[in-house]
């Protein structure tokens, strides 16, 4: 990493993830260790510690670090969760999801990317993740139960093979809402029963599948 890169992220975890009340140490270690700037278009490097989203191939985007940092600090991983993501994209949550839970198994609609994530992974040593090309709203139930589910791209409801598939205790966390309304929302699993909490707004690609029509 050159000396601008290396002053831009000093700059993120400073400015936009401490200052913004991102404090879980985990999570904060996890995003200094990994070199953002290998997730993004080649175009696109001298931006990557940007408080922003950009764009990747296929359509899609890398989530702006705050987000990501937010989404990840949610969960409350410990260290021993099984984690099912839904939008494995450039492979940069996947790569954070790796370093702070036992097991990922990721999912991506289109193969371009999920290969792409793939070689990303391999080059930082990520050996504990399940990359698959799918439609991510029938989840992955050949390893459900999962302890957290993560969902990159927004809908106007969750699916309900996602929620199935969540463990006793476990967080589900999703953007929910249309294109311009979105809310950042956490399930939690208690006693069989879903507890929802809403984080805030947001703005995700669109997910795409067998989705339930509703709120």
């Amino acid at each position: 990493m050159n000396a601008e890169l290396q002053l831009a992220k000093r700059k993120m975890l400073r400015e936009h993830l401490r200052r913004r009340g991102i404090h879980d140490r985990r999570v904060l270690q996890a995003i200094q260790d990994t070199p953002r700037e290998r997730f993004v278009l080649p175009e696109a490097e001298e931006q990557a510690y940007a408080d922003t989203a950009l764009g990747i191939d296929c359509g899609q985007t890398i989530s702006q670090p705050y987000i990501v940092a937010l989404m990840t600090e949610a969960l409350n991983l410990t260290g021993s969760e099984k984690v099912l993501e839904i939008g494995t994209g450039s492979g940069y949550q996947t790569a954070l999801l790796a370093a702070l839970a036992a097991r990922v198994v990721s999912i991506e609609r289109h193969a371009e990317l999920s290969a792409q994530a793939g070689r990303r992974l391999a080059e930082l040593g990520c050996s504990n993740v399940r990359l698959e090309i799918g439609d991510g709203t029938r989840g992955w139930p050949e390893e459900a139960p999962y302890d957290r589910i993560l969902v990159t791209a927004a809908a106007e409801a969750c699916p309900p093979a996602l929620l199935e598939q969540l463990a006793e205790g476990g967080v589900l966390l999703m953007p929910v809402g249309g294109p311009g309304d979105q809310d950042l929302v956490r399930w939690e699993k208690r006693g069989g029963k879903l507890e929802r909490q809403s984080l805030g707004g947001c703005r995700f690609v669109p997910l795409v599948g067998d989705l339930p029509a509703g709120k």
